[in-house]
């Protein structure tokens, strides 16, 4: 056990060392604070930033409450076995495992053609929403799972509604499962890039709103490597600043879910 954690550190540090030992010349704020200029080579990601946030916003911001409620019908209010609750599970295994250039194809073909939302933000968080869902979906249906059935009794004794259970101790109890979903999520989202290329567009000037097309972090480092001449620097450094808010959205997730814990022990000495 301890040479396979070992082994993943190593890989991970390699994986930042080189990109630290190409990238980091190029990060500067003007960098991080101006526009892409000839194709990428030059100028900063600014605008490259901003399309990846909101795509990340649009994305859990549907993800998540369709994620929360689909879960909580699965752990709360439909049998274990039932044929139902089997087959949705069954589908969500499955689309969980599906590629994601076949997310990619169904968002061009339902959220830019059918709903006219064209190479847009929304098409591309609403995509990758689709993705998201059956990981947020099972991480928070184990959480609840994981929730001792002695809590369901006492709530039930004490004449509480199931919503009301649900709502003031399930979900309290689920939270580490809910964070576990969220940054597995987000990681998904950030990394993506297939189905951002059907969905969202190649446009890297500053987005004004949901409807305008935008280039994903992700998009833009495989633009820069595979079609633009001379972009690998830039290309290093995009990758860094990716991996850099990947880093900052766990260790605020980790954060957050050890301030709720510890909240709860005192609450709830």
């Amino acid at each position: 056990m301890w040479c396979i954690a070992v082994g993943v550190s190593l890989m991970f540090l390699w994986i930042v060392g080189d990109l630290l030992q190409h990238g980091m010349g190029q990060i500067s704020p003007q960098f991080l604070t101006s526009e892409p200029l000839k194709a990428g080579r030059a100028g900063g990601i600014l605008p490259i930033v901003i399309s990846t946030l909101l795509i990340l916003l649009v994305a859990l911001s549907v993800a998540v409450p369709l994620g929360l409620c689909s879960a909580v019908w699965l752990s709360e209010f439909t049998r274990t076995r039932g044929a139902l609750s089997v087959f949705v599970g069954r589908s969500l295994d499955v689309l969980a495992s599906v590629p994601s250039i076949v997310f990619g194809l169904f968002g061009n073909a339902l959220f830019c053609n059918l709903l006219g939302l064209g190479y847009s933000i929304l098409a591309g968080g609403l995509t990758l929403a689709c993705m998201v869902l059956p990981i947020l979906i099972r991480s928070l249906e184990a959480g609840l799972r994981a929730v001792p059935n002695e809590y369901r009794l006492a709530a039930a004794a004490l004449g509480m509604s199931r919503t009301r259970t649900v709502l003031s101790i399930l979900l309290p109890c689920a939270v580490p499962g809910l964070i576990v979903g969220l940054v597995l999520g987000a990681g998904r989202v950030l990394a993506e890039t297939a189905a951002l290329l059907f969905t969202s567009g190649y446009s890297s000037r500053m987005p004004r709103g949901v409807m305008d097309s935008g280039r994903a972090l992700s998009v833009h480092i495989y633009d820069l490597s595979m079609n633009v001449p001379g972009g690998e620097p830039n290309a290093y450094a995009s990758a860094l600043v990716l991996i850099a808010l990947l880093l900052v959205i766990n260790a605020a997730a980790t954060w957050t879910t050890d301030r709720w814990l510890r909240r709860e022990v005192v609450t709830n000495p």
